[in-house]
């Protein structure tokens, strides 16, 4: 609590930038076809759900140590996003706009995470 204030989970950084990059995401993969849906687009929607999904389940939490298992969860979903982003993009299947522009949110986001873990870590005790 900051100046009587709970945090809320649309008050993280590191969610809010994932959970709406997951939903742009989601919105160039369903324009897909079949075969590219059904090898790329499931493990790229997958890894981008999991970044915010992971921090939604350690916001969820009790224990700081649980909370920040899940934080650094997200971490291995970002890098396995990374990749699927730099394949999409050399298969030309997402435009080099596009592209710079999903880097450029997913980047944001390690900064993001080691801020809330460093806020866990600070404000609860056990």
């Amino acid at each position: 609590m900051e100046g009587g204030k709970y945090l809320k989970l649309n008050d993280i950084g590191a969610y809010k930038i994932s959970f709406h990059l997951s939903n742009y995401v989601w919105g160039i993969v369903i324009n897909w076809n079949h075969f590219t849906k059904s090898t790329v687009g499931i493990q790229w929607t997958t890894a981008m759900d999991s970044m915010s999904a992971n921090i939604a389940e350690g916001f969820g939490r009790y224990f700081k140590k649980d909370k920040i298992k899940f934080y650094r969860y997200s971490f291995g979903s970002l890098k396995e996003s990374q990749d699927w982003a730099l394949k999409s993009y050399k298969r030309k299947l997402i435009s080099q706009t596009e592209y710079n522009y999903i880097m450029e949110e997913l980047n944001k986001i390690p900064k993001e995470i080691n801020s809330l873990i460093k806020y866990t870590n600070e404000k609860l005790k056990e």
